[in-house]
């Protein structure tokens, strides 16, 4: 059974960074799409970063083109979301999310109903 453990987050100051850590355990990363989601206080989760399990494809979110990047080493079996350029409206509780995808498959899952495992979540502050 797959286990995603989200690390990484924390308090930083606007146009700071984190990076935060998607880590699995106890199935291989290499056949699974990976998603990162985030919910505000009192909203619905949203797409953030998604890449799908050949790491050949990425999309990202409008909100966070050009500031948020996401990467996969499935050496280490962890996805990781690098997040520079940070400002107040980031902040939110982060989420990645898998499911199954064959390598020889291109598209990129960036629906939360594509989504099947899903990790507890990490906070993430942005504020001076």
């Amino acid at each position: 059974q797959l286990q995603l453990v989200e690390s990484g987050g924390g308090l930083v100051q606007p146009g700071g960074s984190l990076r935060l850590s998607c880590a699995a355990s106890g199935v291989t990363l290499d056949y699974y799409a990976i998603g990162w989601f985030r919910q505000h206080p009192g909203k619905e989760r949203e797409g953030v970063s998604f890449i799908n399990s050949n790491g050949g494809g990425t999309k990202y979110a409008d909100s966070v083109k050009g500031r948020f990047t996401i990467s996969r080493d499935n050496a280490k079996n962890t996805v990781y979301l690098q997040m520079d350029s940070l400002k107040p409206e980031d902040t939110a509780v982060y989420f990645c999310a898998a499911t199954v995808q064959n390598t020889a498959e291109h598209y990129v899952f960036v629906e939360i109903k594509d989504y099947d495992y899903w990790g507890q979540g990490t906070q993430v502050t942005v504020s001076s």
